[in-house]
């Protein structure tokens, strides 16, 4: 059995130097140039020892001022009431999860109680323990260690799980969704055209979910599977911009039309526009080469820049992209890819996102799904 070693307050052993070496209170106050009531409120326990007086007394005493001081500390520590190791606990969560993030967010309720918030984390990433690793696939299989997303990443990703399991859509086909590309093409002319994206995604089976990004994740989106045949797309809609929506849409939808990431249950994007080419493995290769032709076809872009390079200007981009029925900020993404020139005709790069988010199950932006 353990037993805790009682604290004496530090007026016990300054008692014990005085009558050591026979010295009376008066005499201590005399040497040390203080009020004989401070010695009598030291040694009674009613005056903590202030860093002047533990100098005073290291000095007069021979001891150093250290001795009292940390007398003192032990003392002050031993009267403060245990926090039973709540505060630990609370920060253990602090340091592994993003938790102020996603109380802002309503993914967690705020609340005093550490075992209803430990609780809430546990159900939220779907664990027994906080310390067991967090799996994000449904098949269960243990994922590469330099895939594992980071704990702000993997939040996301499990909140974009969580809606994506509470839509009643079609079951999924890929001659569906191929015959759904066309139709989605159509919509590339105008940015309020993408309010139709969710309805056309949910007629072929794939589900459709836009979730925040959590600053500091660069998630731009990711495609993960509930089952072997329940794919989602999720975007964060992190550049909030007309070629970024359709591309990095149509770079999730050949992930999924290639099952990509079936077998660790996900694929995930991040800073596609920082990525060097030569750290995309093959599968974001292919993505990428579909995404680019789909949001402008490459052989046309190819002649467009032959043409008109280096004499670009606005009125030729817009021409260009009314030949091709697509809007501006398409022409403009591309041609800021190819020149690596991301300051080019950034007016025509309009936001998406409150028509996207008209129609599609969106969680961020002060709209909290409740599931």
């Amino acid at each position: 059995m353990n037993t805790v070693a009682e604290i004496f307050p530090p007026g016990e052993f300054l008692r014990e130097e005085l009558e050591a070496r026979g010295w009376s209170q008066t005499e201590l106050a005399e040497i040390i140039g203080r009020p004989v009531r401070l010695i009598n409120e030291l040694i009674a326990g009613k005056k903590a020892i202030t860093p002047e007086t533990a100098i005073q007394l290291g000095d007069s005493l021979g001891t150093g001022p250290e001795l009292w001081m940390n007398l003192e500390s032990q003392y002050q520590l031993s009267k403060v009431r245990s926090t039973d190791g709540l505060i630990a606990r609370r920060a253990k969560l602090y340091e592994r999860f993003p938790v102020r993030e996603m109380i802002k967010r309503g993914w967690i309720e705020a609340t005093k109680s550490i075992e209803v918030l430990e609780q809430q984390f546990l159900t939220f990433f779907g664990v027994d323990s906080l310390e067991d690793e967090i799996p994000f696939c449904h098949a269960a299989k243990k994922t590469e260690t330099h895939d594992l997303p980071s704990m702000l990443q993997l939040a996301w990703l499990c909140r974009a799980r969580r809606i994506a399991s509470e839509l009643v859509i079609a079951p999924y086909t890929e001659a569906a969704l191929r015959q759904a590309l066309p139709r989605l093409s159509a919509l590339l002319s105008a940015p309020e055209e993408t309010r139709h994206v969710a309805r056309v995604l949910a007629e072929c089976g794939v589900r459709f979910v836009i979730v925040e990004p959590i600053p500091g994740s660069k998630i731009d989106g990711a495609c993960f599977w509930l089952t072997d045949v329940q794919p989602v797309v999720a975007l964060s809609l992190r550049l909030d911009r007309i070629d970024n929506f359709w591309f990095v849409l149509r770079h999730e939808l050949e992930h999924v039309l290639r099952r990509h990431g079936r077998e660790r249950g996900y694929i995930l994007d991040q800073d596609m526009e920082g990525t060097a080419a030569d750290q995309i493995n093959d599968e974001e290769v292919v993505a990428n080469a579909e995404a680019a032709e789909f949001c402008v076809a490459q052989d046309e872009m190819t002649g467009f820049v032959a043409r008109v390079a280096p004499f670009f200007a606005s009125e030729r981009v817009v021409l260009f992209a009314q030949r091709l029925n697509v809007h501006p900020g398409l022409v403009v993404g591309q041609l800021q890819r190819r020149l690596g020139r991301y300051d080019l005709f950034r007016k025509f790069q309009v936001k998406v996102r409150q028509a996207v988010t008209s129609s599609a199950l969106t969680d961020g932006w002060g709209m909290v799904h409740t599931v």
